[in-house]
């Protein structure tokens, strides 16, 4: 692969797979970014233009989509709408991103014979119980709880359907929680550090019991890029790194990070349908590719992500204020 269109790149996720592809391989990138409120030109400032294009315009545009895929090696597709909160508000928008958008670049991936893989989230598999042994696989059946997480499960049902149709040369991965630089301040850690910054006490849903599987944003990349160049088509690879924490036990770790007492938070109502745990068992991904994450342990990455706030506050502070007044609006 020379040439690879990365959808969403200048969100959080799809950003950090950029800066891996610049800084690890030597492939050029074309980005495709709708530029709304999650996606900042800012993510990608400083790279090497002679290797990344910033395209502003939409995945369900089908002309755009068509003509630069026409022009790659292969397409990762990151992006989607993906807040949960914001899919409770108003469903319309991740049905037409996360549904329309991935059709579209199926699409012209079919026509033009190029490489596709898919980024999905664990969600699409429900939730767990807080005591059960297992770990969502691969072939865990699917129950999404939410409009954010029914449409990516949707979108994935939309790839397999291409790939046994039609022959799509085409990959999956549903990774856990991501954390790390360049994720918006609506999210629940980055949320947390801020506040800390600003001399704000952390919000926690409900009790805290929530169990989500962390992994860091770097780590999502350098899987995903193992997927895309030696992956087997057709397949399904989860993405995680046995990072299972409760949320009480994140803010306790962030208050502790930045120097403050652990039961410096504030409880605030929980959000409906909130699922009670994730957990992704990756050993597919780990014996076929040969993939381990560099942050196996989860405090190191956290105060790494404590550093990049602490040393960023010119990225995140354009959207402090309005994101804090929404949650506010919401009683949250």
């Amino acid at each position: 692969m020379k040439h690879v269109l990365v959808t969403g790149g200048a969100g959080f996720i799809g950003s950090n797979f950029v800066h891996f592809l610049m800084e690890k391989t030597d492939v050029s990138v074309t980005v495709l970014d709708k530029l709304t409120y999650a996606g900042n030109r800012a993510s990608l400032a400083g790279m090497d233009s002679a290797r990344m294009q910033l395209v502003v315009g939409d995945v369900c545009d089908t002309t755009l989509v068509d003509s630069l895929v026409s022009s790659v090696d292969a397409v990762v597709h990151y992006a989607a709408e993906s807040h949960n909160d914001n899919s409770l508000q108003d469903p319309r928008p991740f049905l037409d991103t996360n549904i329309i958008g991935t059709f579209a670049l199926i699409e012209a991936a079919r026509k033009h014979g190029v490489r596709y893989h898919h980024i999905s989230t664990d969600e699409v598999y429900g939730d767990l119980a807080l005591d059960d042994p297992e770990r969502f696989t691969e072939s865990t059946p699917y129950n999404p709880s939410s409009p954010y997480s029914s449409t990516k499960a949707g979108s994935d049902l939309l790839v397999r359907a291409w790939v046994r149709s039609f022959g799509l040369a085409a990959t999956i991965s549903n990774c856990s929680n991501n954390y790390g630089p360049y994720q918006h301040v609506e999210k629940f850690i980055p949320r947390q550090i801020t506040n800390v910054i600003d001399g704000v006490r952390p919000k926690l849903y409900g009790a805290g019991e929530n169990v989500r599987d962390w992994i860091h944003a770097n780590d999502h990349s350098s899987a995903v890029w193992a997927i895309l160049d030696r992956g087997r088509l057709g397949e399904t690879y989860l993405i995680g790194a046995d990072g299972e924490k409760n949320n009480k036990d994140v803010i306790e770790s962030i208050l502790a990070a930045m120097g403050e007492p652990a039961g410096s938070y504030e409880h605030i109502v929980d959000r409906p349908g909130h699922d009670l745990r994730y957990a992704i068992d990756s050993t597919k991904l780990r014996t076929e590719l040969g993939w381990t994450p560099d942050y196996a342990d989860f405090t190191a990455g956290l105060e790494a992500t404590v550093t990049w706030y602490r040393e960023h506050e010119a990225w995140w502070r354009p959207q402090k204020a309005a994101t804090e007044a929404k949650y506010v609006a919401q009683g949250q």
